[in-house]
């Protein structure tokens, strides 16, 4: 009988940094499983997240525009994707485990709200414990991603760890979790930068010319720029990180997102619509947790949760159509429709 195992730790041992995160010497799950016979731990996990019913509404969930008019507009399915293959070519290139790679990638954003940041900032004053997309993101694979015989996903701690502190100030314990903080940065600033020529909230020619002269004046130049540096800064050596050169060109052109897009009228235009939809909808069922469906209250049994909590994660996996919906449907007068 062939010994897949046996067979995937020779091409790991042969094709892996030392660096690298082994797929043999996974710290494991929480809740012991047998191994797979074809997989590895961590192919494992990537298959999982993308079969899960959470990973599929990302699709109609918003990345930065609100119901864009055209389909060339990201969302938040497919910025998880282009970070999935940035990540993929960095790891390959670093000698670093693709599948870890894959499955943080992809589990990621998971936790992310309907109406992207803005959801997610509202979610947070509602919540008494606050609320970030990171940590619900765990939340989903912890706890509402469960089926009668399990609770959860059961996912490594490396997966887990990756997705946990894939933003902000947070930093993973592995390098392919560290990788994917920066193929996250890369992606939604070229992206964000592509649809807003898109939306003509800006042009190609407003981009500062001190930055393009370091990091390209196209997309695809700047994305090749930015990874090509991570390899080359970090090739054999115990970190993932750019250069200082284009580490602070691609801080600055951050910064320049955030000044004249994130904040920009047009993209925020929705905001006080959709802050008052979410403020209904959790008032509305804090008022009565029967009113969240049964399927997911049942989520909880033998857990002791906020009610806060039951509802957050109801809103919070939502898509945007759905949670307009279903507000529709509770609040508009039957007449209207």
């Amino acid at each position: 009988m062939i010994n897949f195992h046996e067979n995937q730790d020779s091409i790991e041992s042969l094709a892996l940094s030392e660096y690298a995160v082994f797929s043999s010497k996974s710290k494991g799950r929480k809740v012991y499983e047998e191994k797979s016979e074809l997989r590895t731990e961590f192919q494992r996990d990537r298959d999982r997240i993308l079969h899960s019913k959470s990973f599929r509404r990302l699709k109609h969930k918003t990345q930065v525009f609100i119901s864009p008019e055209g389909d060339h507009f990201r969302t938040r399915l497919t910025h998880t994707l282009e970070v999935s293959q940035i990540g993929r070519t960095i790891a390959r290139a670093l000698g670093l485990n693709e599948d870890l790679v894959e499955a943080i990638a992809l589990g990621h954003d998971l936790g992310h709200t309907p109406f992207g940041h803005t959801g997610e900032m509202v979610l947070n004053k509602l919540h008494p414990k606050g609320f970030k997309h990171y940590e619900q993101s765990i939340r989903v694979v912890e706890i509402i991603e469960s089926t009668p015989n399990r609770r959860g996903l059961n996912l490594t701690y490396e997966v887990l760890n990756g997705i946990a502190n894939h933003t902000g100030n947070c930093k993973a314990n592995t390098l392919e979790g560290k990788l994917i903080k920066l193929a996250d940065r890369i992606a939604y600033i070229n992206h964000d930068i592509d649809d807003s020529i898109r939306a003509g909230i800006i042009s190609s020619n407003d981009l500062p010319q001190e930055l393009t002269r370091i990091l390209g004046n196209s997309h695809a130049m700047r994305i090749d720029t930015m990874i090509k540096d991570i390899v080359h800064n970090s090739y054999g050596k115990n970190f993932v990180e750019m250069s200082d050169e284009i580490g602070n060109a691609t801080e600055r052109l951050r910064k320049y997102l955030f000044e004249t897009v994130y904040f920009n009228n047009y993209v925020k235009s929705e905001d006080e619509k959709i802050e008052a939809i979410l403020v209904q909808l959790f008032e509305f069922y804090m008022e009565d947790l029967t009113r969240i469906p049964e399927a997911h209250r049942k989520i909880y049994d033998g857990l002791n949760p906020l009610d806060e909590d039951i509802v957050c994660d109801y809103i919070a996996g939502m898509t945007d159509i759905f949670m307009i919906d279903t507000w529709k449907n509770i609040f508009e007068p039957k007449q209207w429709r």
